[in-house]
């Protein structure tokens, strides 16, 4: 491959600019994902194009350090040879059948046999994590027969209908909608409890419990910045479950083979009745999955009532993706490297924002971590929305300057792959001292 970098300043510049303003002609806001865009860190996106390693190439010529990771799924770097190679072998075989094949049965067995909460149970494909979360809950509806389902304020499990709600006031409150197109009555039974408040969701079960279908929590948060779960709270949360007949549902499509093999459900030994799985159990092609409980997934099509089906599950092209990622995690596990790489990164930017007299908290799970422009712990929403933004959005531009690609939003977590090493957490780390005392 040849290496045609021309700087290490990854903000955009004329050929990103000229392919942003054309995309803004044909595509809404230029971006096909919201986040995409920068609107909340300024200046415009650079586009990609091209990736490897822990690396991106831009447009423009630059050469950037990677620590979005495709928003988690490049758990082994970008266009890892043997599951591009996997992937080739596929596509020239068809792309896609529409039927059944040899490899989703192995996929299969390979994800239960990781996913703790699918050791004896069952998993049905589909094509991102939205879908997962969206049939899981349908799942969870048609096994129970009630209709009441709960979240945690501040957490997103993709853009489902029911998901997407905004927290009115109290510690236990209805949903109202969080986005223009969903019916108020389409949310009505969407509750929403602050997130790591053990005692809320004890009220809130104690009062409502027998009308509650489903409960479900990223058991790492990740989409209000990286917000471990406090001492004992997935441990309340799931005898607070099985006391009421609630099933207690972990949307893993971030922690999901990242955090430990099995996902945040081995690490922190709490197993949910179903899991929602994406990014890396695709390989970084678009595959979710969502299983768990046998007595629970035999309610779905063609087993049982609830109904769900996907003319792309399971296409052999995610499926090669996916296994050879998986079969690369079980002949090699990085868990242990990524740990040390992480701690090393998290460690050097907490140490180099208090030198330059920075308000700076950093949470880390793993090789998953964010760091808050705020003082004090980052516990739930809440905390989080108290971070300096401006000062997140022109760090976010200074790291981009000197070559870090960092996601473009404070409530985003930075990915360290198993292609980091030591020299590249190092220069990020010297980056961040410039990029921090700019900013001071």
């Amino acid at each position: 491959m040849t290496d045609t970098t021309k700087t290490t300043d990854g903000r955009a510049s004329t050929r990103s600019q000229e392919l942003f303003a054309a995309a803004k002609r044909v595509i809404p806001g230029g971006v096909n994902s919201p986040v995409r865009a920068f609107a909340s860190v300024g200046g415009e996106p650079p586009f990609i194009a091209r990736a490897q390693g822990p690396y991106m190439w831009t447009e423009d010529g630059a050469q950037l350090i990677d620590y979005v990771g495709t928003w988690g799924p490049a758990l082994l770097g970008h266009a890892h040879p043997e599951v591009v190679e996997a992937v080739c072998k596929a596509a020239a075989d068809g792309l896609s059948f529409g039927a059944a094949t040899r490899a989703e049965v192995k996929f299969a067995e390979l994800v239960c046999s990781m996913v703790p909460s699918m050791n004896d149970g069952m998993v049905r494909m589909v094509c991102s994590g939205t879908e997962a979360t969206m049939s899981a809950l349908r799942v969870a509806r048609g096994f129970t027969g009630r209709n009441k389902i709960v979240k945690m304020d501040g957490a997103y499990h993709g853009h489902a209908d029911v998901l997407l709600v905004a927290a009115g006031s109290g510690a236990a409150t209805l949903g109202i909608p969080g986005s223009a197109g969903v019916p108020p009555k389409v949310v009505e039974d969407t509750l929403l409890l602050p997130h790591n408040d053990a005692e809320a969701a004890r009220a809130l079960c104690k009062e409502q419990g027998d009308q509650i279908a489903a409960i479900i929590v990223e058991p790492v948060a990740g989409n209000m910045g990286c917000v471990p779960p406090e001492p004992g709270y997935l441990e309340t949360l799931r005898a607070l479950t099985r006391k009421h007949g609630i099933v207690l549902i972990f949307d893993e499509v971030m922690t999901g083979f990242r955090v430990a093999r099995g996902g945040a459900q081995e690490r922190y030994e709490v197993t949910p009745d179903l899991t929602c799985l994406g990014k890396i159990v695709g390989g970084g092609m678009p595959v979710g999955a969502y299983g768990g409980r046998r007595d629970i997934m035999e309610s779905v099509a063609p087993l049982g009532p609830v109904y769900q089906a996907g003319t792309l599950s399971g296409n052999p092209l995610g499926v090669a993706a996916g296994l050879t990622t998986l079969e690369i995690i079980e002949r090699d596990p990085p868990y242990a490297r990524l740990e040390a790489l992480s701690a090393r990164l998290a460690d050097g930017l907490a140490y180099r924002a208090a030198e330059a007299g920075l308000d700076f908290t950093g949470n880390r799970v793993g090789p998953m971590l964010t760091g808050f422009f705020r003082v004090g712990p980052v516990r739930n929403y809440d905390d989080a929305k108290g971070s300096d933004l401006d000062r997140f959005a022109q760090f976010h531009q200074q790291m981009l300057s000197r070559g870090i690609y960092l996601a473009p939003s404070q409530f985003e977590a930075a990915f360290v792959s198993a292609a980091h090493d030591e020299a590249i957490i190092d220069r990020t780390l010297e980056a961040a001292a410039e990029s921090f005392a700019a900013i001071a």
